[in-house]
């Protein structure tokens, strides 16, 4: 009987070890300025993004993600640092010349993961201030902020006959630089590392960042084709010119906005347009390939894929170019997230921020959300416990903007201009019609600029709005 029973007892704990859940794979895709409202299945029917759609079919949307904004015109540096450090804007702007110290201490997304077994992996655009290889185990072709600039690609077009630049022109190189589209070496390095992992004892987190669909928006020929400039719709809210660009550090001196000419004229929006939407299908067909590997290597029914983009573009909407505004097409990115027991084709109006993608993560890969990460697991969500993730949503831009969300009301704050705007996201979605003037609206305006006031302090954001005059 003694033997049986030990039989027994062997045979249960070889079967408990056998059935010990395996870890879960981490695959993060990273967009550098693609607006939330560029993908088909999220209701953009210009577009062809038929990877992305079946990514949103296939997983959950949450579609009212932000970013907090940044401390100078490269807004993906805040960005992308907040993702790493896992810290608010401005705490993260104080870090970001402490970065080895916090790598150090494993204070980084990479070294959380590293610290939980994970083989490291990263590849494409970084612009954080320091090295890849300092933290991630396995890195591929590193990126830089921007593909090279050249004349050609600013102030144009002028007109119908302006063709002295053209996107799938490999001599001014730019995404072209040494010979390959840098999102096809991206897909290529990604599905390189796949097959590694695939023979690999760990998970592995990938950290795959492209830089599409920044400037110059270079892509081959045929995706362009995809795109008659007379299909191009003008957005609706078109302005030939951003009355307080100046005051906003918006002006024409700003790079980004020098890629058009003022004032703007629909005709090179619509160019700007048609180029936007070319190379995020181009970057659609690797994200396509990606997965698609994903899948021939046998990893993806235990992988949690992410994808998001570090901000939004304005491209022509507003009469501004870049993303150094408050507006919803300039802070909000697409959020998707897809993987074992993640629901399918859930879309979530939850006001969150695409930082928390990097907690939520943690989780996902069996550990705890570490003490020093300030953003929140969407974890809780996906699981369906309802809760609310953030009261309110925080954005700022250097000392020149300031926003608060509160449910579906935003107030943006220029304090040099001393304008105040609201808008109703229900019924504006595309923030034309500011209510600030409106009477009936002045008690909510000195409840959510109270409230935007508490933000920065617990924000640590210096920039005092009592200094100047705004009529409250």
């Amino acid at each position: 009987m003694s033997k049986i029973i030990s039989v027994l007892l062997i045979t249960a704990l070889l079967f408990s070890c056998s059935s010990e859940k395996e870890p879960s794979n981490i695959l993060f895709i990273f967009a550098d300025d693609q607006c939330y409202n560029t993908i088909r299945e999220l209701g953009n029917q210009e577009a062809y993004t038929p990877n992305l759609d079946e990514l949103a079919r296939q997983g959950m949307v949450f579609t009212t993600a932000y970013n907090m904004g940044g401390w100078h015109g490269a807004v993906c540096v805040a960005s992308r640092t907040m993702i790493n450090t896992g810290r608010f804007l401005w705490r993260a702007n104080a870090l970001e010349s402490e970065l080895d110290t916090l790598a150090a201490r494993g204070q980084l997304w990479s070294k959380e993961m590293e610290r939980l077994g994970y083989d490291t992996y990263m590849t494409g655009k970084w612009h954080v201030n320091i090295k890849p290889n300092e933290i991630f185990q396995h890195v591929g072709s590193v990126r830089g902020g921007m593909p090279g600039q050249v004349p050609e690609m600013y102030d144009r077009p002028l007109d119908e006959d302006d063709w002295e630049w053209t996107p799938w022109d490999t001599t001014f190189g730019g995404f072209w630089e040494g010979g390959t589209h840098w999102s096809e070496v991206v897909a290529n390095e990604t599905l390189g590392f796949l097959d590694e992992a695939s023979v690999s004892d760990h998970p592995f987190f990938m950290y795959v960042a492209f830089n599409a669909p920044h400037d110059p928006r270079q892509s081959p020929k045929e995706y362009i084709d995809m795109y008659p400039l007379e299909n191009i719709s003008l957005p609706g809210n078109f302005l030939p010119e951003y009355p307080y660009k100046d005051e906003i550090g918006c002006a024409a001196s700003l790079r980004d906005e020098k890629l058009a000419p003022f004032p703007r004229t629909e005709y090179s929006v619509k160019v700007h347009r048609q180029e936007y939407y070319a190379i995020i299908s181009h970057l659609d067909a690797q994200i396509g390939r990606i997965l698609a590997h994903l899948e021939e290597t046998g990893q993806a029914d235990n992988t949690y894929i992410f994808f998001s983009a570090d901000h939004g573009l304005s491209v022509g909407q507003h009469g501004l170019m870049g993303k150094q505004n408050m507006y919803d097409h300039s802070m909000r990115p697409p959020l998707m997230v897809a993987g074992p027991g993640v629901p399918t084709g859930r879309r979530e109006k939850m006001e969150v921020y695409l930082q928390d993608i990097m907690p939520t993560a943690i989780e996902y890969a069996g550990g705890e959300v570490p003490e020093w990460v300030e953003f929140n697991s969407l974890k809780p969500i996906i699981e369906g416990e309802n809760r609310v993730q953030y009261p309110e949503i925080y954005g700022a831009y250097m000392d020149l903007q300031r926003m608060i969300r509160v449910n579906d009301y935003k107030l943006i704050v220029y304090p040099k201009a001393e304008v105040i705007k609201l808008f109703d996201l229900v019924s504006d979605p595309s923030e034309m019609h500011n209510l600030a003037a409106a009477t009936s609206q002045q008690e909510r305006i000195r409840s959510m600029f109270g409230k935007l006031e508490e933000l920065q302090v617990e924000m640590e954001d210096t920039l005092d709005l009592s200094n100047y005059k705004f009529n409250l």
